[in-house]
């Protein structure tokens, strides 16, 4: 077994001069850093007052289990000699949440996969099941995240 580590700096940045005095007296704004990425601007969901221009945590949940499948698929897809020429992934999520917390019921990853060759498409559509077993992110959450893949040939 292998250990790896991670970590990254979350800073508010929202202080608008009187601190959390009140719910409507301070934004919601932050910076998520860690050394070598660019800096991520970040906030509360529009709902939750924050700045729709900027990531929320529920978008960076998202994007992070949308990005950890499609790096473990087009890695599987390397082993099995499947050429895959385009992937977008357009992923949605659904979360409940109530007056003193909430959860989310499902994560949907919906990659488009384009592949080099007519042969390689059945088996592009089988590595998305292998692809999700073997997501660290995935394996991480308590809440089901299923993937509707469509696979298309390059013309």
């Amino acid at each position: 077994m292998t250990t790896h580590s991670y970590a990254a700096v979350v800073t508010w940045t929202g202080n608008r001069g009187t601190g959390t005095s009140g719910h409507r007296d301070y934004g919601r704004d932050h910076d998520v850093t860690a050394v070598g990425p660019a800096p991520i601007a970040g906030s509360a969901d529009p709902a939750f007052r924050g700045d729709p221009a900027r990531w929320n945590p529920e978008q960076l949940l998202v994007a992070s289990l949308a990005q950890c499948h499609m790096l473990t698929y087009l890695h599987l897809c390397t082993i099995a000699g499947v050429a895959v020429t385009r992937y977008v992934d357009r992923a949605r999520a659904t979360m409940l949440a109530w007056s003193d917390g909430g959860r989310f019921e499902e994560v949907v990853l919906a990659p488009t996969v384009t592949v080099a060759d007519p042969a390689m498409a059945q088996r592009a559509a089988s590595l998305h099941d292998d692809a999700h077993r073997a997501c660290f992110v995935a394996n991480s959450v308590n809440f089901t995240v299923r993937h509707e893949p469509t696979v298309a040939v390059e013309l």
